[in-house]
C-alpha cells in the first residue's frame, strides 16, 4: 500500500448475503469481517451503495469495514462506489476472500495480480480498473477432489473442516490487523502459510 499513513483503510470481506450462505466456504470473507468487527467494536450495519458498512479504528488506524450485498459475482459494484464516495484509492483497499486454489488452513497475502478465477475479485478488478489492491486469500480447498466447484463453495462447510473454522477465521483476522499496522510486506512474512501437513508450493 502506498501513501496510506493518513488515510482511512477500506477492508472488504467477500461473500453472499442471506442465512442460506452464512456457513459456506464462499463466505469466509464475511466471517473474517465479523471477527474484526467483534474485536474492535464496529457495527457493520449501515446500508451504503449496495453494501453494509461500519466505521471505526483498528489500533490507531481509521478503517471502514465493507460487506458487498450484491452477491459474489458483482462485488465490485458497491465496493467501488464506497471508495469513490469516501475519496479512497485502490491502494487503500484490503480484500479478504476465499481461495479454492489454496488448501484449507493455508493463507496468502498479495498486493496485486489477476483474479485467478475468483469471480468476486474479477468484479472488483473490473470496477476499479486496476488489480493493485491487497488481498488476503483464505484457502478453502478440502483434502479430496472436488467434482463441482460451484456446488462446493455454496454448500455448508464440510464437517471435517469445521473443526478448524474458528482458528482459520481468527488467523486471517490477525493477518488483516498486521497489514493495517505495518503494511502488507511485513504481514506476508508473518502470516503467509501453507496448509497444515501440506507440501504445496508457496506462490
Amino acid at each position: 500500500m502506498v501513501e496510506t499513513a493518513r488515510r482511512t483503510l477500506c477492508i472488504a470481506g467477500l461473500g453472499n448475503p442471506g442465512i442460506r450462505y452464512e456457513r459456506t466456504p464462499h463466505n469466509i470473507g464475511f466471517r473474517v469481517l465479523n471477527e474484526l468487527a467483534k474485536r474492535f467494536g464496529i457495527a457493520i450495519s449501515k446500508h451504503e451503495s449496495n453494501t453494509l458498512t461500519g466505521s471505526g479504528k483498528i489500533g490507531v488506524k481509521g478503517v471502514i469495514l465493507v460487506k458487498p450485498q450484491t452477491f459474489m459475482n458483482n462485488s465490485g459494484l458497491g465496493l467501488s462506489a464506497v471508495l469513490q464516495f469516501r475519496k479512497l484509492m485502490h491502494e487503500d483497499l484490503i480484500v479478504v476472500h476465499d481461495e479454492l486454489d489454496l488448501s484449507w488452513t493455508a493463507l496468502r497475502i498479495k498486493e496485486n495480480g489477476s483474479a485467478a478465477g475468483h469471480n468476486g475479485v474479477k468484479s472488483i478488478i473490473g470496477a476499479l480498473k486496476t488489480d493493485v489492491f491487497t488481498r488476503v486469500r483464505v484457502g478453502i480447498r478440502p483434502n479430496h477432489p472436488i467434482q463441482d466447484a460451484t456446488a462446493y463453495v455454496l454448500a455448508p462447510l464440510e464437517r471435517e473442516l469445521v473443526v478448524d473454522e474458528d482458528e482459520v477465521v481468527s488467523y486471517a483476522a490477525d493477518a488483516v490487523e498486521s497489514i493495517v499496522a505495518e503494511g502488507a510486506t511485513r504481514a506476508m512474512a508473518k502470516f503467509n502459510r501453507r496448509a497444515r501437513g501440506s507440501k504445496e508450493e508457496e506462490e
